[in-house]
């Protein structure tokens, strides 16, 4: 067996165990809280829920596990032109190696490639972290929240162009 991570596109049998990184990530830095991917049914079928026009969803596996994924998402109600980058999180063996940044960066490259100029996200300090990495690439803070992603749990909203 290869130690190489493979990035590539979700597949249905992935569904479980991303939500369980995304859930144990969240429970971990205590955002696990209403009006957070935590508690949005979605969380268990991404691979459905990415099926969308305009949208693509990452993972990050090695040897049979996954150890993240990040995705784009059309967002109701964003500027034209505009996706969210949605469900960054890692497995916490896999934080610290470069990998969030490589799906990040993964993730903007295809929504450059198919015609978005802008990519908003929403976090929370909880995820200071991450917060931290999305700065580094090039997002900025806003005041305010776009489009309607629902997770009124995120008070921190960034945006990047492209």
């Amino acid at each position: 067996m290869s130690d190489s991570i493979q990035i590539r596109n979700i597949k249905p049998s992935d569904n479980a165990a991303i939500a369980a990184v995304i859930r144990e990530a969240l429970t971990e830095f205590g955002a696990n809280k209403p009006g957070t991917v935590y508690f949005d049914p979605t969380t268990d079928h991404l691979y459905e829920l990415f099926k969308t026009p305009g949208s693509i969803y990452y993972v990050a596996e090695q040897n049979g596990i996954i150890l993240g994924g990040c995705g784009i998402f059309p967002t109701e109600a964003l500027p034209e032109k505009t996706c969210e980058l949605v469900k960054l999180y890692l497995d916490k063996n896999a934080r610290g190696t470069g990998l969030g940044k490589k799906l990040l960066l993964k993730s903007m490259d295809w929504a450059k490639e198919n015609g978005y100029n802008q990519v908003y996200l929403e976090s929370m300090p909880e995820l200071s972290k991450a917060v931290s990495i999305y700065e580094k690439v090039g997002f900025e803070k806003l005041n305010y929240a776009l489009g309607n992603s629902g997770h009124c749990g995120c008070d921190i909203w960034m945006l990047k162009k492209l």
